[in-house]
């Protein structure tokens, strides 16, 4: 059968995405993007360290940011991104810019990270007040509320899952019951908006419903550095009612501002239980509870009476690091 008529395939533009060695969320990137859009994507050298401040400042060095993005130059992306939340944030927000000039020497073409991307976000949605889920250890979580501290943007409050592996396997309900703990019991207040870190933390499908159940922007890791990546380019990441994404699903946002309610239909999994004032027994924190204000256990250490903590179901946790402890935390 005779094709020739049909020419070649459409016109592509492209993206080089950076992203580090564990990073297992490909296809999500993907359904951010337009049809005429293609990723390239490389990743950063192994190296045998879990998640950790330590592995994010080896993965964000910028001669192995200049490295990766050499390798992308043959197939002429329009511009980089470096897809990595805690690695674009570990040198606060001069390390980040730094990190994208580096990147752009190397590719001569516009470069953007995934902190940097946030801060975008916040900007264009005009937040001043967020709330905070990651899938971190306490450690890495405080050097983000750092970060964002850095921008001039207060955290009302944050939820962290404790995980130094195999982010990426974390369930949607998951996702979601942190949500409900850092948006609804924030200490400072309501937050103008959420922010899901971490791009190996699956987000794609749960952002529109936590939108309308929390009723304020949803935004994460993967979805800022899409966005922000497109907008090099001139052109628009894709997404089903998201208010970053689609401005009709803004209804204002900023300082007091709200976007519409549940959809008929929408179910969002059950909240875990807030536990009482009190009902909290020394040295336990129960697995998926929320800490009351003002109360930690006995033997809790860190910043804002929270535990850090690390550790998967059947993973290893890292040796030497006494202070990281096996359980959810709450700021």
């Amino acid at each position: 059968m005779d094709v020739s008529f049909l020419g070649g395939p459409g016109p592509q533009r492209g993206v080089g995405v950076v992203a580090p060695f564990d990073f297992a969320l490909d296809r999500e990137l993907w359904r951010w993007t337009p049809d005429d859009v293609s990723l390239h994507v490389t990743r950063t050298p192994y190296v045998p360290v879990e998640v950790s401040l330590d592995l994010a400042r080896m993965i964000s060095e910028h001669e192995t940011l200049r490295n990766a993005v050499s390798t992308l130059t043959e197939v002429t992306p329009e511009a980089v991104a470096y897809a990595c939340t805690s690695g674009s944030f570990v040198g606060g927000v001069m390390g980040e810019r730094a990190m994208c000039e580096a990147m752009s020497r190397a590719g001569s073409v516009p470069a953007v990270t995934t902190s940097g991307a946030l801060l975008e976000a916040l900007v264009e949605l005009d937040v001043r007040r967020l709330a905070l889920v990651t899938p971190y250890t306490g450690s890495v979580t405080r050097a983000l509320e750092e970060y964002v501290a850095q921008a001039g943007v207060e955290v009302t409050g944050c939820a962290y899952m404790g995980l130094t592996r195999q982010i990426w396997k974390v369930t949607y309900r998951e996702v979601a019951d942190m949500a409900r703990r850092a948006a609804v019991r924030g200490r400072l207040g309501t937050a103008d908006a959420l922010f899901l870190s971490c791009t190996n933390l699956p987000t794609y499908d749960v952002i529109p419903q936590l939108e309308a159940e929390l009723r304020i922007p949803v935004i994460s890791a993967n979805q800022v550095t899409m966005w922000a990546a497109l907008r090099r380019l001139g052109t628009r990441a894709v997404g089903p009612y998201q208010a970053l994404i689609d401005t009709s699903a803004r209804t204002g946002t900023g300082a007091g501002s709200t976007l519409p309610g549940p959809a008929a239909g929408s179910v969002l999994p059950a909240a875990g239980p807030v536990v009482p004032t009190g009902s909290v027994p020394t040295g336990s924190v129960p697995t998926g509870s929320v800490l009351p204000e003002g109360q930690e256990p006995s033997d809790v250490r860190g910043v804002h009476g929270v535990s850090d903590a690390q550790g998967v179901p059947g993973a290893q946790g890292v040796s030497g690091a006494p202070d990281e402890k096996q359980q959810e935390g709450w700021t």
